[in-house]
């Protein structure tokens, strides 16, 4: 066992930077265009700071001319001067020495320099973020809480190495997504669950749930005569790619994608109740066994329902923000697109947890009473 957690933990960083590596490879290749270099440095000095209205602007603004030493990219080691706030922006950053920042750099017409932050550079703070997670889960969960992280790495692995691929390649966003989940979910569950009758019952769940929640996504998508270009990504991203990504099938795949962690605590649970009833009192039939796990499961579907709401509320705020003061009614304003989209993700995927919890009851209750008869 030591043994085991030793080789996860030695394991961590390295899937850690491969993930990363494939994330930041991938959006240097499609966002940067040829003639510009991405520059990371860090503010060494500010030689100028003061507010100005710049032209067309109607307010004053925070301007600011910085020396920053670069210390990635072709000017390495080079001392670089860069203004900031030197055009009308809505919200214009204060810099401060020590700051590490992205650069943009190329070249004007004339063939002089030109640069411009883009970015603060955030690495090192999701780092220890992710190296505090991973401890804490080690150190509470221990040999699962690592078998847990490296599935982590492994879906991530999926997603950045075949369905984003794919997908960017012009093949179907929904059927690549089926894939990538039957990939996904065996490696997953068995190291966060182990290799067990349990595990495989809520594996069955899993796949049977996220199956009909595809099928009534697809229905209620096109019922609701969505697009998929509710978002201004996704208008960029059809731009860029040409029109060769399914839009509509970009948001089904979402919306599976998105359904299939939140059921692998909804189909595991409901396995376990089961499992464990059977332990404690072995005379229970089969009938027994799913009336009592669904009272359980009950609870789960109210809790779980909430949740699953309030991420999507979380990741919509701003959204929400912007049509919460519209002058327009609120069923005019439910009617768009971009809110029709999160209306129908939400919905779907709280079907698909609702249905997973008796489905893998039924599962569960009918292996259990096989056991017993065998």
């Amino acid at each position: 066992m030591k043994k085991k957690l030793f080789l996860a933990l030695a394991l961590l960083p390295a899937l850690f930077s491969l993930s990363s590596a494939l994330v930041f490879a991938q959006g240097e290749a499609v966002s940067q265009p040829p003639q510009e270099e991405t520059l990371e440095a860090v503010v060494e000095k500010i030689a100028e700071e003061k507010q100005i209205k710049p032209l067309g602007a109607e307010n004053f603004q925070l301007y600011q001319k910085l020396e920053l030493l670069v210390t990635k990219g072709s000017l390495k080691d080079k001392k670089i001067i860069v203004e900031n706030g030197n055009l009308p922006v809505a919200n214009s950053l204060r810099y401060k020495v020590g700051d590490k920042v992205m650069v943009s750099f190329s070249k004007d017409f004339e063939g002089n320099d030109s640069f411009y932050i883009t970015d603060y550079v955030r690495r090192e703070s999701l780092l220890w973020l992710f190296l505090i997670f991973a401890l804490l889960a080690i150190a509470v969960a221990r040999w699962r809480g690592a078998a847990s992280i490296l599935g982590m790495g492994i879906s991530f692995l999926v997603i950045f190495v075949f369905i984003l691929p794919k997908i960017s390649a012009g093949a179907n966003p929904v059927g690549i997504a089926i894939l990538g989940s039957l990939v996904i979910i065996p490696p997953t569950f068995f190291l966060s669950h182990g290799f067990n009758k349990k595990t495989l019952v809520a594996m069955g769940g899993t796949l049977i749930a996220l199956i009909i929640t595809g099928i009534l996504a697809n229905i209620f998508v096109e019922a609701a005569k969505l697009t998929g270009f509710a978002s201004e990504e996704a208008g960029f991203l059809q731009v860029a790619k040409g029109g060769a990504i399914n839009m509509k099938g970009l948001l089904l795949a979402g919306i599976i994608i998105g359904l299939l962690g939140i059921l692998d605590d909804v189909t595991v649970s409901q396995a376990a109740i089961v499992f464990q009833l059977k332990e404690a009192n072995n005379r229970l039939k089969f009938n027994q066994l799913y009336q009592r796990a669904m009272r359980v499961g009950q609870d789960h579907i109210a809790s779980m329902i909430n949740t699953l709401i309030l991420v999507y509320a979380g990741a919509s705020l701003p959204l929400l923000l912007l049509f919460i003061d519209s002058p327009r009614p609120f069923l005019e304003v439910v009617n768009y697109e971009i809110i029709a989209d999160e209306v129908v993700r939400t919905l779907v995927g709280s079907i698909g947890l609702i249905l997973a919890v008796p489905l893998t009851t039924l599962i569960a209750s009918l292996a259990v009473s096989a056991e017993k008869r065998k």
